[in-house]
């Protein structure tokens, strides 16, 4: 039998605290992400304000999600890291589009960013590797990501291993070619910040197509080539 879980719901803003075009920072996508992003960050009861779901999708449309971190953001796009042999991976690089949401309660605010997908230049991503604390390092040698596993002594196995030679920082372990980023170049930006009486806020930057004319009934023309909507909740 199925539960019934319709009367949960809970208040989010009034009618006079609303999202408009006039609230914008900028007239491109990245600043406001970032007058945002800094606000969720330091907001106390945010603990990871760089946490996103990602969505992938297999070639034939077969479509995935997870939680993953942020590491990088700005007008190049937005950067996060994971094992080049995990289903996310493989879903990127045989579909190399993506779908990222942040989702920050307190504030009553998301950010969805919809996208092409890259893997970033190796040189980058062993640069932030070696950036990581020795504890990380070690887990991304650890793991074979989304591999079927008999069980945990596997890992720990292997991490005590690593540990002894790598724990004290005089032997450096060196970048594994598995593992790396990718980074999102966004068609679409969206904003979005909720309402009590369901009538959310939803602007969206969406970059112009090629020889398309700006409908300005509809549309604000934008900075770099964005231009700004409103859409219905």
């Amino acid at each position: 039998m199925s539960i019934d879980i319709g009367g949960m719901r809970k208040p989010y803003n009034d009618k006079d605290n609303f999202f408009d075009v006039k609230d914008l920072v900028a007239k491109e996508p990245f600043e406001q992400f970032k007058a945002w992003f800094e606000e969720a960050s330091n907001h106390k009861q945010i603990e990871e304000a760089n946490a996103m779901c990602l969505a992938t999708a297999t070639s034939d449309g077969i479509p995935s999600a997870r939680m993953v971190l942020l590491k990088k953001y700005g007008p190049e796009g937005f950067t996060f890291y994971t094992n080049y042999t995990s289903r996310k991976a493989s879903e990127l690089d045989s579909n190399p589009r993506a779908a990222l949401m942040f989702y920050w309660e307190p504030l009553k605010r998301s950010v969805r960013v919809e996208g092409k997908v890259e893997r970033v230049p190796e040189e980058e991503s062993k640069a932030y590797f070696q950036s990581r604390p020795i504890s990380s390092q070690i887990g991304a040698w650890v793991s074979d990501q989304s591999k079927v596993i008999p069980d945990r002594s596997i890992l720990t196995d292997k991490e005590k291993e690593l540990s002894s030679k790598h724990k004290d920082g005089n032997e450096p372990l060196p970048h594994p070619t598995h593992w790396g980023g990718y980074r999102v170049t966004p068609q679409t930006v969206e904003f979005w910040q909720g309402q009590s009486d369901r009538i959310h806020d939803r602007l969206r930057f969406r970059k112009l197509k090629s020889g398309e004319t700006i409908d300005t009934t509809l549309a604000l023309e934008g900075d770099s080539g964005w231009v700004i909507e409103r859409l219905a909740p």
